[in-house]
């Protein structure tokens, strides 16, 4: 690392902290690091192009003031330049080794703004990549508060709040070896890259990139590739779902490489996720991309860790800057390390749990976001943008903003009392969009017909009667729903084909005359009146305003 944060290493070498970075209690690393501008981008347009050094040079020359855009001293706050990954790895011990103020006119971070920045930021417009990260320290009191992760303590390994680690491989076989074989560097890159919207595959540019815009800036995502051959031919790992002879090989090959416990961010003593990407010419029936609770010994560990979600697959980066189609597979396959069931049906022709334009759904065909439901299950809500209604009201107001934006939020209507942790009957009802996130949906005809406000309608009741908790109506419990008959974790309010519009706006009204607006009857089927109206009607600005009556 450069400049600041060489010295706020060696501060910690100095005071002898290097053996544990602790953080307040309460405090992620990664939640507080945020980042705020880069060092050399001058008219802050999150780009280094000739504008910067035009900027730069009438400085130098004394022909013009700089922006004043390019101070950063806000509030006694705390900076440092770096790598994410690495900063996040610093604790409280590496505030005090901060500076409260930076100019991103001092490319070269020695205090002084002269000709040699200018040197510096010529290099950096060359090559974007040699650029340093400003990232400022958010204490507890100025940065937003989420809600708990109602997902936390079920099966998922992976945090959904703070950061999430991964270990990655790819894996050759001597009989089977990539189309295209995309260094650790480019793995690296689509899985944990940082957001960059200038990107051809936005939204797509990376997992986490993808992660951090849909959960409001609540997960990080991060992680380190490595490459394997097996040891046998491919046919020898082939018929077992749970890919145990695989995992157990690769994970014990780089036992003496790799300190697992690197990769158990939330401290829980379990491995937060591994990924196992094999080439796409694997095949579907054997390798198609799937992500579960590790099959193997459960009393197998690795540094003290034990196995969590494992994800094996064979999606592959296609080519040099084209793995759009990488990044969407394995996010729908993190969805599950977090604990996420998924929402398609298995068994049957027709796999899709959603249809229409308001049918999109991360977990169900693997295109667009996160919906409001996984949203909230995940902790991706901040306090006070989950409202319930209240039927001893009778009639309330809610105004629903953009679920692509931070301001995005949701409304809940319970049946009867919500459970602890939500999980129960209820509909979720948010403001969807094809902005961020949502973006590419505009690729797909059927999905594209803009925006509106849609209803999902959750079972989530948990399992208690296997070894680990889960939902008791996820897709695969097929006794529990009635074969895809019955009850559902998730369902769509008005569902249709594929072609339908489904999204409600300005005058609609949905009550028991709209499919699929009902209660589960004790026969699992959608029957109960929920007595309960919602009218549509668009508000000011980017938004929505619903009205909720009890009847």
């Amino acid at each position: 690392m450069r400049a600041l944060i060489k010295r706020a290493a060696a501060f910690l070498l100095a005071a002898g902290a290097a053996a544990s970075y602790g953080l307040p209690s309460g405090m992620s690393a990664s939640a507080e690091w945020k980042r705020v501008s880069y060092v050399g981008d001058l008219n802050s347009d999150d780009k280094f192009t000739v504008a910067d050094l035009v900027i730069l040079s009438k400085y130098v020359l004394g022909a013009a003031a700089l922006p004043e855009t390019g101070i950063y001293d806000m509030d006694g706050a705390y900076y440092l330049t770096g790598v994410r990954s690495e900063i996040s790895s610093l604790g409280q011990d590496a505030i005090r080794s901060g500076v409260k103020y930076f100019q991103l006119a001092d490319v070269d971070q020695d205090g002084v703004i002269d000709t040699f920045d200018l040197i510096a930021l010529r290099k950096i417009v060359i090559e974007p990549e040699n650029a340093e990260l400003i990232y400022r320290w958010y204490s507890k009191e100025d940065r937003p508060d989420y809600i708990d992760a109602p997902i936390y303590d079920l099966y998922g390994s992976m945090p959904s709040q703070g950061e999430g680690r991964m270990v990655v491989f790819s894996v050759e076989f001597p009989n089977l070896k990539f189309d295209y074989k995309a260094s650790t560097d480019e793995v690296e890159q689509a899985l944990f890259g940082e957001a960059d919207p200038e990107s051809r595959q936005f939204p797509l540019e990376s997992v986490n990139a993808f992660y951090e815009r849909s959960s409001k800036g609540a997960m990080h995502l991060t992680g380190k590739a490595y490459e394997y051959t097996a040891q046998y031919a491919i046919s020898a790992y082939e018929g077992d779902k749970f890919h145990r002879r695989l995992i157990d090989e690769v994970m014990t090959a780089f036992d003496s490489q790799i300190d697992y416990s690197d990769y158990d961010a939330d401290s829980d003593g379990t491995i937060d996720g591994v990924l196992i990407i094999v080439p796409s010419t694997a095949g579907r029936e054997n390798w198609w991309p799937t992500s579960g609770v590790y099959g193997g010994d459960n009393k197998l560990t690795f540094d003290g860790m034990k196995m969590g979600h494992v994800t094996v697959g064979n999606r592959n980066i296609e080519a040099k800057n084209s793995y759009a189609a990488f990044c969407q597979t394995y996010s729908h396959e993190t969805g599950h390390s977090m604990g996420l069931p998924d929402y398609y049906l298995y068994d049957v022709d027709d796999f899709q749990g959603m249809h229409g334009s308001g049918g999109f759904e991360l977990m169900d065909d693997a295109i667009g976001d996160f919906g409001a439901a996984s949203k909230l299950m995940l902790g991706w809500y901040q306090e006070g943008q989950v409202s319930i209604f209240d039927r001893a009201q009778g009639e309330q107001e809610f105004t629903l903003y953009n679920s692509e934006t931070d301001d995005g939020n949701c409304v809940m209507i319970p049946r009867g009392t919500l459970a602890d942790k939500y999980r129960s009957e209820f509909f979720i009802i948010e403001y969807a969009t094809l902005d961020n996130n949502n973006l590419r949906l505009k690729d797909y005809w059927w999905k594209s017909t803009g925006s509106g406000v849609r209803i999902y309608h959750v079972e989530a009741t948990q399992n208690s009667n296997l070894t680990y908790p889960s939902w008791k109506y996820a897709s695969g419990n097929n006794e529990a729903t009635n074969y895809n008959n019955g009850i559902r974790f998730i369902r769509l309010v008005n569902e249709g084909n594929d072609a339908t519009d489904n999204l409600f706006r300005d005058g609609a009204v949905i009550d028991r005359r709209m499919s699929g607006f009902m209660w589960y009857g004790s026969d699992g089927t959608l029957s109960i009146d929920p007595q309960t109206s919602i009218t549509v009607r668009k508000g000011e600005g980017d938004t929505y305003k619903i009205t909720v009556k009890a009847n």
